[in-house]
């Protein structure tokens, strides 16, 4: 019975760094492959040097990481629909047009989003 929690117990923690370990490999497998990105981190380094410069404050860096983090999901989910679609039909149909046109579009509204949440933070600091 003990040996049984300990395997039990083992296959989770081994299945939890696996799923850390190919969730790291997807974030790589996309940034190499993705020019947006690849964009949205070039972004992320900028913003994160500003937010140094002008001190921000505890929830100021707090919305950034929101809207951070955010883009960056919602990017890598954008590229995972793309890739589902591309792999299931390789013609022309209008289905998987509107599949990537959705996805492309919340990606869109989002990241609307952060610029408002980075030029409301960052404008009054340099004004």
């Amino acid at each position: 019975m003990n040996s049984d929690y300990r395997d039990k117990n083992s296959r989770k923690k081994q299945s939890l760094v696996s799923s850390f370990y190919f969730a790291f490999i997807g974030v790589i497998t996309a940034l190499k492959a993705e020019r947006n990105l690849k964009i949205h981190f070039v972004m992320t380094v900028l913003v994160i040097f500003f937010g140094i410069i002008f001190e921000l404050t505890k929830t100021e860096w707090l919305l950034i990481s929101f809207a951070i983090a955010g883009m960056i999901a919602l990017e890598l989910m954008n590229t995972a629909i793309e890739r589902v679609v591309d792999l299931v039909t390789t013609e022309q149909h209008p289905l998987a047009k509107q599949a990537k046109d959705i996805a492309a579009g919340a990606v869109l509204i989002y990241a609307v989003l952060t610029v408002i949440i980075g030029l409301s933070i960052f404008l009054p600091k340099i004004l």
